[in-house]
């Protein structure tokens, strides 16, 4: 071997054993005094995590709370994810905790709701105090503790209750892009680039209803579809300079976050079964009496039997209009009180 060649694999070692050791250094073999071996990275504080329709949520309460406008108590059931879809590393591709953004839809619209979709802690409580195993304080203090008695009709029932579930998602709706590269011809300088970028769209389908507990008569049933959208870029060059070899990318790649999307679905399906509920005709209730802006939209989930008889007022013939309650498109939603 010449001694220019191992000079130059000499080099190649150095550097590499250069960046291990520098890779190495944030990583110890032995715990700190803070009993971890690293720290981790990220500071980001945790932050509010609304939907565009969540400030619909808050004003449809503030209307409700207005007008003194009582709410029936509501429980959520099972939203389930029937799309069967699995991501590539066998978890699940789309959120199993659908119940539990409507439930938390719900409390942003103001409703009253009784817990249905977990009643273990309460159910074993019951069975606690059916057998005198819980004690609650009495009024002589600590020192009188008397066993907790059952009462009958101490649970109060609903009076609607939400289910439904996830039902379509469909990917590759449509995609696009490009990708093309360039170089010379000439041995000297044999500088090569390449461009690609790449798009693609997919949705997601959620269709819920609203049950009368009592009944069981199907009162308001919404069904809702969102697009996602995702992108790639990348551009990258290749060449050689005085026998050196340099390739150099760099690219950005961004999806639009699905579970996200369910959140929105939801939070949409719930503002409508709320204004529903409410008697309330629309998104300039959130403003000021006056006309609705999208009004004489005719729905395709609009055609439901009214849990209340508002026939007149309600929203079923303006749920079609993508923009309807969009915190960022309807311009009632957009300026108020949140």
């Amino acid at each position: 071997m010449s001694g220019g060649r191992s000079l130059r694999v000499i080099r190649t070692l150095g550097v590499a054993c250069a960046t291990a050791a520098l890779l190495g250094g944030c990583i110890s073999s032995s715990a700190g005094p803070r009993g971890t071996y690293a720290t981790p990275i990220g500071n980001a504080p945790v932050t509010a995590n609304p939907s565009p329709y969540s400030a619909a949520l808050v004003c449809m309460a503030d209307y409700a709370r207005r007008y003194s406008l009582p709410s029936p108590r509501i429980a959520v059931g099972r939203i389930a994810d029937y799309t069967g879809t699995v991501s590539a590393d066998g978890g699940r591709q789309v959120t199993g905790g659908a119940s539990l953004m409507a439930i938390t839809a719900l409390g942003k619209a103001g409703a009253r709701q009784v817990e249905r979709y977990d009643t273990s802690v309460s159910e074993m409580e019951l069975r606690y105090a059916n057998n005198r195993l819980i004690g609650d304080e009495g009024a002589g203090g600590a020192e009188d503790i008397q066993y907790r008695r059952i009462i009958a009709g101490s649970v109060p029932g609903s009076d609607f209750y939400i289910v439904g579930g996830i039902t379509e998602v469909n990917y590759n709706i449509r995609s696009g892009g490009f990708d093309m590269a360039a170089g010379q011809a000439s041995t000297d300088t044999p500088l090569s680039a390449a461009f690609a970028g790449k798009a693609f769209v997919m949705n997601i389908a959620i269709d819920l209803r609203l049950v009368q507990t009592t009944t069981l008569e199907v009162v308001d049933v919404v069904s809702y579809q969102k697009q996602i959208i995702g992108r790639e870029i990348s551009a990258g060059v290749f060449d050689f300079l005085n026998g050196n070899v340099f390739d150099i990318s760099a690219g950005e790649g961004a999806l639009e976050p699905v579970q996200l999307a369910v959140r929105a679905l939801v939070e949409r399906a719930v503002v409508e079964f709320m204004a529903n509920l409410y008697g309330a005709p629309g998104p300039e209730v959130c403003l000021q009496a006056g006309q609705d802006p999208l009004a004489g939209t005719v729905s395709i989930t609009g055609g439901y039997y009214p849990a209340y008889p508002n026939t007149d007022t309600n929203n079923g013939q303006t749920r079609a209009d993508p923009s309807r309650w969009h915190d960022r498109r309807d311009g009632d939603v957009r300026r108020s009180r949140y």
